[in-house]
């Protein structure tokens, strides 16, 4: 029964990467609510779409053009510290130039590509969105207004862009390049990588020597009279105690490499996988410990 269970999560864990690569199209899917905002039930958002209006100063389409943006979690690696981003951080295009965007979402969960700063009465919200709950891909389309100008692009769920979800969009020349763009501009607020592991080390290092020097450690060296077995208790929480440290320390330049450029909680979510697979690992040694134990019990002793 144990192995059937075993095998069908195998089979669970390894199909699902590959079901995810199974984007779903929701161009069909869309209904038009009016104001160019369309929607369906499963996740997919268009706002802001327009395909014939032309922005004021445009005489005419200057060129017709289309672009696959994706999105996901894949693409924040090259940026130490984010856990989101888009493949492409910046995009340029000419004035009045019709614009097609394929927004595919790489994730599980729900992403936005969201242009801000469009003139309010073409757009409704002076904003173009595209919004989809992956894996899966969307579509909508725009004409950009004329003029050198630098547009916001990002996503709105909540600390998407903080965590690197975001790009800028230049019309012509643009007017500037806007700040915290991953690989384009600089942070405004810096990310501070100062504490290191290594520093954590040596404040470990202080705090065993404070312990060394505490009351609780004169109390183990020197126990009072008692029975054997508060005396082992007592040599036992002193042992564990000492070999935890030394793992610990022992621990600290590999867990340095690997933790190195990993957000909080990038960090966080790899201790908890590493503590997962010690404990995967205690059970199959105690369940096969057990398992040989019964097979001795079950053996039967030769006549004598």
């Amino acid at each position: 029964m144990v192995k059937l269970l075993s095998v069908g999560a195998l089979v669970l864990l390894f199909s699902a990467p590959v079901a995810a690569k199974d984007y779903i199209e929701h161009d069909g899917m869309l209904m038009d609510h009016g104001d160019g905002h369309l929607m369906d039930m499963a996740g997919g958002m268009v706002m802001g779409q327009n395909v014939d209006k032309l922005p004021g100063g445009c005489e005419s389409i200057a060129e017709t053009k289309e672009i696959t943006v994706h999105a996901g979690h894949q693409y924040a690696e090259k940026f130490p510290g984010r856990m989101f981003a888009f493949d492409t951080q910046e995009f340029n295009f000419k004035p009045c130039t019709k614009l097609t965007v394929h927004f595919v979402n790489d994730d599980s969960v729900r992403h936005q590509w969201m242009m801000h700063g469009l003139p309010k009465y073409l757009y409704p919200k002076g904003m173009f969105h595209l919004e989809i709950t992956g894996p899966a891909k969307i579509s909508g389309t725009l004409i950009l207004p004329p003029g050198d100008k630098t547009y916001l692009v990002h996503c709105d769920i909540a600390q998407h862009m903080e965590k690197g979800m975001k790009a800028q969009l230049k019309v012509g020349k643009g007017d500037g390049d806007l700040p915290s763009i991953p690989g384009v501009t600089a942070s405004v607020i810096p990310d501070d990588y100062k504490v290191s592991l290594s520093e954590l080390i040596v404040s470990a290092e202080a705090l065993g020597k404070e312990l060394a020097s505490a009351p609780i450690a004169t109390t183990l060296a020197n126990p009072p009279v008692a029975p054997d077995s508060a005396t082992s208790d007592n040599s036992i929480i002193s042992g564990v105690t000492v070999i935890g440290l030394a793992i610990g320390l022992l621990a600290a330049p590999f867990l340095a490499r690997k933790f190195k450029g990993m957000s909080i909680s990038e960090i966080i979510t790899t201790i908890f996988e590493m503590v997962r697979m010690v404990f995967d690992f205690v059970l199959n040694l105690l369940f096969g410990l057990a398992k040989l134990v019964a097979s001795k019990k079950d053996k039967i002793l030769p006549e004598n």
